[in-house]
């Protein structure tokens, strides 16, 4: 069976609701991912560090509730998640408030753990990461996070990466413009919105640059409800979404786009079809609160097997 690791930070997600009180859940863009990919079927682990407190213990039984591999977390004593505040607008749409700054998943490519985390990535058939991922660790940290992507490509795996940008996330717009180049150049498949490039590069066409500095499977996400694939072999096509009746919050509308997008690539299916895949999923999330809906508002599709990003057998 295809393996997959998804990289980054879960930290803990406080939603307002409309009496002022608030819900609280978990959350971070890959573990969102990896959720969604879990209840479609894949062998997925997260890999992150967390703290040895009782929010990390209870994030961890709640991945393995979902089916989310929890053997590559290291925990960290005396330290605690982050936490985020997530307020929602008439429209569905979201703001975000962070406390992150010495979350326990920033240091996990500097603690002696290090070198056996590299050493299990290498492991996997895929690996997927975000921006946000990119954005936790420090110079070294990247540099040493580059060098397991490195490791894993020579052993035969796939890279998946969701240039998600937050500006708040980094010392200034160069350093960010240096580690997406590294990820746009490592990366098999590059999930990315034109929002985000805008805000990263700036510029009238800022998806230009990603288009011709990367000869990744490209997934470009437009502001009007629809995604643009462009491949190496010359396909480049637009791929609608159904209007969604009713948004009620947009948090994880990306993640789970990527989730479903990349299981249907695992199963075989072709870009436009696993786009489809995305638009169906991530319409169903936008219509229910929080980052992760009930199991039950699932949409019945996509039973992935072995196929696409998985190594080449002897």
């Amino acid at each position: 069976m295809t393996r997959v690791a998804c990289i980054g930070e879960c930290m803990i997600e406080m939603s307002e609701l409309s009496d002022g009180r608030f819900a609280r859940a978990y959350g971070g863009d890959t573990l969102n991912t990896a959720v969604y990919m879990a209840r479609l079927g894949l062998a997925v682990d997260y890999v992150t560090a967390l703290g040895d407190d009782p929010f990390s213990s209870e994030m961890l039984a709640g991945w393995q509730a979902e089916g989310v591999g929890v053997g590559p977390v290291v925990r960290l004593p005396g330290r605690v998640p982050g936490l985020y505040i997530i307020q929602t607008d008439h429209a569905g749409e979201r703001r975000f408030h962070y406390w992150r700054d010495s979350a326990p998943a920033r240091a996990l490519f500097d603690i002696p753990q290090t070198p056996d985390i590299i050493e299990a990535l290498a492991g996997y058939d895929l690996l997927f990461f975000s921006g946000i991922t990119l954005s936790l660790y420090g110079a070294a940290g990247r540099a040493r996070f580059f060098d397991a992507l490195d490791r894993a490509q020579a052993r035969g795996a796939r890279i998946a990466f969701d240039a998600n940008f937050r500006p708040r996330g980094w010392p200034d717009r160069p350093v960010a413009h240096a580690a997406y180049e590294q990820a746009f150049d490592r990366a098999d498949i590059v999930l990315a919105s034109t929002e985000d490039l805008r805000l990263l590069f700036g510029g009238d066409n800022p998806t230009e640059r990603l288009l011709v500095y990367s000869s990744a499977e490209r997934v470009l996400k437009l502001p009007d409800l629809a995604c643009r694939i462009v491949m190496a072999d010359g396909l480049d096509q637009v791929v609608a979404a159904k209007p969604v009746a009713r948004v009620v919050d947009t948090t994880a509308a990306g993640d789970s786009f990527a989730a479903a997008y990349l299981a249907s690539r695992l199963a075989g299916a072709d870009p436009v079809t696993a786009a489809e895949a995305g638009h169906t999923l991530a319409g169903v999330v936008v219509s229910h609160p929080g980052a992760i809906i009930p199991r039950s508002a699932m949409p019945g599709f996509l039973q992935p097997s072995d196929g696409f990003v998985g190594r080449t057998q002897a």
